[in-house]
Formats: C-alpha cells, structure tokens, sequence
C-alpha cells in the first residue's frame, strides 16, 4: 500500500509541547478495504484454527503449536512485516499492527506467533547481511522455520546489558566458542533459529544466530507457567558452543543496538495484542452478563455491571486511539527515511526509535489495560470465572505476563520519561520553553471564563492543561533534584503516570473530533460519551500523580504554589458519568459484543 509521508508529523516525544490536530491522526476509521480484509482473515483464522484447540494448546500437545505456526504462514500471517523478496508479503507498518491486533485474541498461540513474527525474525531481517536474510528470512516467513530470541539469563532481566554469556573466538578462527545460559525463551522448545546476546572477550556484547542441532547447544525442561501455558518456555545451555564467525549478526559489541531498537517495535506490537485480546475478553463478558440470570434478571440489567463494560470499553477505545495513531507516525516516518535514500532496516529501525517515547507509553498502557479488562471479566463471571471451563480464567492468566514482557512496566515508566528529558538535554526537544512559560503562568492572574465557543474548544483546553500539569512538575523536579532526580524513581513514575494518561486521552480526543467532523455528533453520541468519562477519570488521576510528585521534593511556598497550579491545571466541571457509562454499556449490551 503505497503511504505518503505527512509534513505535520511531530517528532516523538513533540506531542507534549505541540496542539494536536486531526491533519496527521490516524484512526482505525481510516484502515483501507484491504487492511480490514486482513484483519478479518486473522480473526477467521483464530476462530476456526486456533479457539478450538485451546485446551489442547494448554496441555501442550507435542507437534500442535509449530503446526499451527506454519498453517499460519501458510497464509502470509507471519511475514506481514516481511518484503516480499525474502519471501513475505511486505506490507507497511499499520497493517503488520493490525494482524498483531487481530491475533491478539488467541491466548498462548498469540505469544509463540508474536515471538517468532517479532524479535524471532526482526533482528536477521534488519541486522543481518545479504547472505543471512537469503538463507534464514524466506522460510521464517512461511512458518518452516520458527524463530526464537536469547535475551535474558537468571541474573540480568531488566539489565540486559549485565548478561554473562561469554564468546571467544576458536584458535583456527572459524567459530565463536559459547558458554552461558538463558531463561524464559519464548519457542524455545521447538525453534529452529535463534538470536543470541554473549560478550566477546568479556566485554563486547554481541548478537550471533544460532540453529537448533549446533554443537554444545542444549535446552531445558518446559517451564510450568502461571499462564500463557500452551506457549514453550525452556531455558538455553551453551558449553563450548560452536558458532561460525559468519554467524555473527550485526557489529561486533553493538549488540545492544539490536537489542533495544528491536524492543521499540516489540512494545508497541505487545500493545496491539493487548487490545486484541481485551477486544475477545470484553465480548465473552457481555456475552455472559447477557445470559446470566440473577434474580431473575440478565445481570447486565444491573447498573453495576454496566459500569464494569462501559468502563472495559471506554479503556480499550482510549488504548487503540493511541496504538494507531503512533502507527501511523512510524510508519510515516519510515517513509520520509525511505525517501531519503535509508535502506529499508535502517528506515524502519529509525522510524521506531524516534517513537520510541511512545512504544513504551503504549506497551504499559495497553498491558494494564488488558489486566483490567479480564480481571473485571472473572468478575462478571462471578464462580464461574474461577473455573478452566470458562474460558475467561484463561484469559486472566495469561494477561499477566505483558506487565513483565519487553521491558517491565516499572522499567518502561522510567524509561519514558528519561528518554524524554535526554532529548531535551540534547536540544532535540525543547522542553525549557514551554516548561518556563508554564512557570511564568502561575505567576499571572488566572483567566476567568471561556469564551471560545469553538466545537471542542473546552475537551482541547482540557488537554493542553493536563500538558501544562505535566512541564510544570517535571521542570519544577528537574530544577530541584538535577542529577539526582534519577534515583527518585517514585517522582519519575508519577510523571510517567501524568504522561500516560495524557497522550491516551489527546489520542482519544482526536479519535473523535475527526470522526465528529465526518459524519456529525448524533453518530458519535457513544464516542462522545466515552472521551468525557475517559477525560474526566484521567484529570482526577493527573491531579493525585502530579499531588504525590509535588509533595514529595517542593516544601513552603514554592510547595503551595505549584498545588495552586496544579489544581487550576486540572480543574475539571461536574459531570453525571453513571448516565454515560450507562448509555455507552446499553450499546454494547444490544450488540452482545464489543462493537466500537
């Protein structure tokens, strides 16, 4: 699908400092007739391939998962991402996050197919030379082959670069001798190719490509799982492991290049599965609050299970409102490096890493998303939702993973807002201005009345007030702790926090402003509904993070200041959110389905 670059683009990271506007947000609204083609044939394919064989899949029946894999290449689901002189179907970026939207729904099998599509296949497909990509992508991207990814070992989680995995070059030349371990491989079990992390010589981190069947290379037992169970998790032994020096994949010690840049793809693809899978979560809710009688009523008459649906809904609206709209900005981005004569690894990879601010925001949004959705489901399950024949139990537990996958919440938080203020320290964004000027702000007399009348005039204030909340706490911090800011991780995750919820609910708006614009408010009441519930909640939750913030390094009159400023920031008027949530739960209770 050919996409042509939009000039308005921001920079990541820029939406902080910036007025959204519709000219470059793009919406699931916007997907083309093939993209939804797509996107229909995945969720087919879930339904009649996959579903039925969940408790087979969860018992781990041998030969079933690689079976399934390969069935799935066989229809191009593996290779979206994949050009298609290596053998894939080469599409942009929006629609390889739609098929990992569409497949989110499908359990343990959504986890083996992301792993193998993503840091399974990536890393050859952008790091490796011609010679690599020939002999491995094409049957990657088919499913012939299933990939694999050695990151983590039992001391170095979220310090990757702290692995102990050693390589030393073999007297003769021709291998790199392997020794060390790795936990938590997903595919492991079964995968044919895998990408390695060791030190050369101690120091030089390194990626290689290994292939089952290579002297010295073992796996563990499959490791018993709280959830995502029908998915092989082993760990890798290498002793005196010999792989060829033509093995090596990308730069000696650069490593971590390949490593990091691959994670930004990874979380916002994570996100994308995550709103698949709320998507399935929500629907079997409704369905079961439909049919459930309780006092002989259908318990989705009661108000307060239409609160728990309307607010699944409303959440997962909010998370794909931002997963698509950061799509679309990398998938632009790659473009315009495209045109600027970048081959299409570094295109991408680039394209990534200048979102990579929002990869992290989407991956822990979109994970606590999912959490909340199917810990409410068992809810509304009542009894039934504790028990393995609903499958709403099976949901809730593999949910949890996602909060640890790609990077931990905690650390995505911290690295969101670090990554942040490093580019303002470098002068790629210019945080002091704006920051200042909200400073000189609190200093002047507060405006009384709006009198812009405009469509949308007061949601849009509210945003750039939230925006406001955020540069005054994280300036006021910065000022105050310099360099020892990095240590107080609790302020940083409250800023974190803060930023979240604003680039979801701004997305959100946008979302709907654009969708307003085009076929008028009367068709939009439910979307309408959802933003000022959304709005509302994240106001509250700005002012309470940015409350801790303050309280935790201002003190006097500095102290009384900023919570004044705080509270003008995030001053909100009354809004009856029970007739909201009760109007956006009656159209997802008539449609027995998600259906927004």
């Amino acid at each position: 699908m050919e996409t042509t670059a939009i000039a308005s683009t921001l920079k990541g990271g820029e939406w902080l400092i910036k007025p959204g506007n519709t000219d470059n947000i793009f919406t699931p609204e916007d997907f083309t007739e093939e993209q939804i083609m797509i996107r229909d044939m995945c969720l087919q394919f879930l339904k009649t391939e996959v579903l039925p064989m969940m408790d087979r899949i969860d018992k781990a029946e041998p030969g079933l998962m690689p079976a399934l894999m390969e069935k799935a290449g066989e229809q191009g689901l593996l290779s979206a991402s994949v050009p298609e002189e290596y053998g894939g179907i080469g599409k942009d970026f929006v629609t390889s996050t739609i098929v990992s939207e569409a497949l989110g729904g499908g359990y343990s099998f959504s986890v083996a197919m992301s792993a193998h599509a993503g840091i399974g296949t990536l890393p050859i497909l952008y790091f490796g030379t011609e010679e690599q990509k020939k002999k491995y992508i094409p049957k990657l991207a088919t499913g012939e082959w299933k990939g694999s990814y050695g990151l983590t070992e039992p001391g170095s989680g979220s310090d990757a670069l702290g692995a102990k995995s050693t390589a030393t070059l073999s007297a003769d030349g021709k291998y790199y001798i392997l020794n060390g371990q790795k936990c938590w491989i997903t595919n492991g079990g079964f995968a044919d190719i895998f990408t390695v992390f060791a030190k050369i010589d101690g120091d030089k981190f390194t990626a290689f490509i290994l292939e089952r069947g290579m002297e010295g290379f073992t796996q563990g037992q499959e490791e018993h799982k709280m959830g995502i169970k029908g998915s092989s998790t082993v760990q890798l032994y290498f002793q005196d492991c010999k792989v060829p020096v033509e093995n090596v994949l990308g730069e000696i010690g650069r490593g971590h290049i390949i490593a990091f840049n691959i994670l930004n793809i990874g979380r916002l693809k994570l996100d994308a599965a995550a709103v698949g899978g709320s998507k399935g979560a929500l629907s079997e809710s409704i369905q079961y609050a439909n049919t459930r009688e309780q006092f002989k009523l259908p318990i989705s008459k009661f108000g307060a299970i239409k609160y728990k649906l309307a607010e699944m809904a409303i959440r997962i609206y909010a998370d794909e409102s931002a997963l698509y709209r950061t799509a679309k900005w990398i998938d632009e981005k790659e473009h315009e490096l495209l045109a600027a004569g970048k081959p299409f690894n570094e295109a991408l990879l680039g394209a990534a890493e200048e979102f990579a601010i929002e990869c992290a925001i989407l991956k822990v949004h979109g994970s606590e998303v999912l959490d909340y959705v199917v810990d409410e489901g068992v809810q509304i399950h009542g009894g039934n939702g504790f028990s393995d024949e609903y499958s709403i139990s099976r949901a809730y537990r593999d949910s949890r993973i996602n909060r640890i996958f790609e990077g931990t919440n905690e650390i995505n938080r911290l690295l969101s807002v670090d990554m942040m203020l490093k580019r303002a320290m470098k002068g790629q964004l210019d945080l002091m201005g704006p920051a200042k000027n909200v400073q000189k702000e609190l200093m002047s007399i507060p405006e009384f009345g709006d009198s812009d009348d405009k469509p949308f005039a007061t949601e849009l204030k509210t945003i750039a007030n939230m925006k406001k909340s955020i540069l005054m706490v994280a300036g006021a911090a910065v000022q105050k702790l310099m360099a020892t800011l990095s240590k107080e991780q609790e302020i940083i995750m409250n800023i974190a926090d803060m930023s979240i919820k604003t680039f979801v609910a701004e997305s959100m708006l946008l979302r709907i402003i654009k969708a307003v614009e085009k076929t008028g408010e009367e068709n939009n009441k439910i979307q309408l509904a959802m933003l000022h519930v959304y709005l509302n909640d994240a106001v509250d939750a700005l002012a309470k993070a940015g409350k801790e913030a303050i309280n935790s390094f201002a003190e006097g009159d500095e102290q009384k200041m900023m919570l004044l400023g705080l509270k003008r920031f995030t001053k909100s008027a009354p809004f009856n959110s029970k007739d909201a949530r009760r109007l956006i739960a009656a159209k997802l209770i008539e449609d027995g389905k998600y259906s927004l």
